[in-house]
């Protein structure tokens, strides 16, 4: 009884921490609106109150705070969050502080998985932004349209992010390739590299662009549909790790259906806790592992070896 008296007190506590850091937060938001009204109504005077301020310097620390993760995160409050209510819940159902402090060291993992997600996905979108690209302009030139007039009738798509250095270049007699070359820079938007190539062959020996960037379009068709194969040849030993993971959760999912409760035996005895860390680190480790084969299957020049 005094174990879990000592166990629902930790939660206690842990959850009256989250919600003053929650309220923190979102009183750094209501100080800075604040301190912005002072300033246009302060007439010259004093902007904050002389003395000494706790509530301020603690508000003024959780902006700073907020300003970090602006900067770090975008200014977007991450699906990586969800870890801490998770956790939250299984603290209560198995009545420990572990699963918790797991959720909350789990949740800048979670996060570098979700951005590293989220920058694939925006990689796939610049390459079929830049095969649109070369097929829009190459129509616009064959309807008779200047090259600088064609680059800017195009919409950009996901190029959008840099795609001003080229617009600029274009209207006013800037160097177009080279802005080409800055915006191929970006992840995914490496096609713009040929096109750049080819505009500058078309400017120094008048060659027809239109041509060029069909052709540049049909290479990069070509290597993302190779890349696309390869990801569906993939997939499977990605969906056989994904449920090899997820087995562990849906064990101890039946067994509290059948009445044991493993969550007790995993987090309040030595030998559930000493299967819960070599189990963690295995889970860890297999996940790993798996990610790296499919990174390296996924090299550039790399061969496939055909399915039998």
């Amino acid at each position: 009884m005094t174990g879990a008296g000592a166990d629902q007190g930790a939660l206690t506590l842990c959850a009256a921490m989250l919600c003053a850091g929650a309220a923190v937060w979102l009183l750094a938001g209501r100080d800075r609106e604040l301190r912005r009204v002072r300033l246009l109504f302060a007439d010259g005077g004093p902007v904050e109150p002389a003395g000494p301020d706790p509530v301020r310097r603690l508000s003024e620390t959780a902006a700073w705070l907020r300003e970090r993760w602006r900067v770090g995160y975008g200014g977007r409050m991450g699906r990586e969050l969800l870890c801490l209510p998770v956790g939250c819940v299984i603290a209560l159902l198995g009545a420990s502080v572990l699963p918790l402090l797991g959720a909350v060291v789990a949740t800048p993992f979670v996060g570098r998985w979700l951005r590293s997600r989220r920058r694939e996905r925006d990689r796939v979108r610049r390459a079929a932004g830049v095969i649109d690209l070369c097929a829009t302009v190459a129509g616009e030139l064959r309807a008779g349209r200047h090259p600088g007039e064609a680059l800017l009738a195009v919409d950009p798509g996901h190029l959008r992010e840099r795609w001003g250095l080229v617009t600029a270049a274009a209207r006013f007699g800037g160097e177009v390739p080279d802005a080409l070359r800055r915006v191929a820079r970006l992840p995914g938007a490496e096609g713009l590299t040929g096109v750049a190539a080819c505009w500058q062959v078309a400017v120094d020996e008048g060659a027809g662009l239109a041509a060029g960037l069909d052709r540049v379009a049909a290479a990069l068709r070509a290597e993302r549909d190779q890349r696309d194969g390869l990801d569906a040849k993939l997939a499977g030993a990605k969906a056989t790790a994904v449920a090899l993971a997820v087995l562990p959760v849906v064990g101890l999912v039946l067994g509290g259906l059948l009445g044991s409760n493993p969550l007790h035996e995993l987090l309040h005895t030595p030998a559930g806790l000493s299967c819960l860390l070599v189990g963690g680190l295995l889970e860890w480790a297999g996940l790993v592992w798996t990610g790296r084969m499919v990174r390296a299957a996924r090299e550039p020049g790399r061969p496939v070896a055909d399915e039998r």
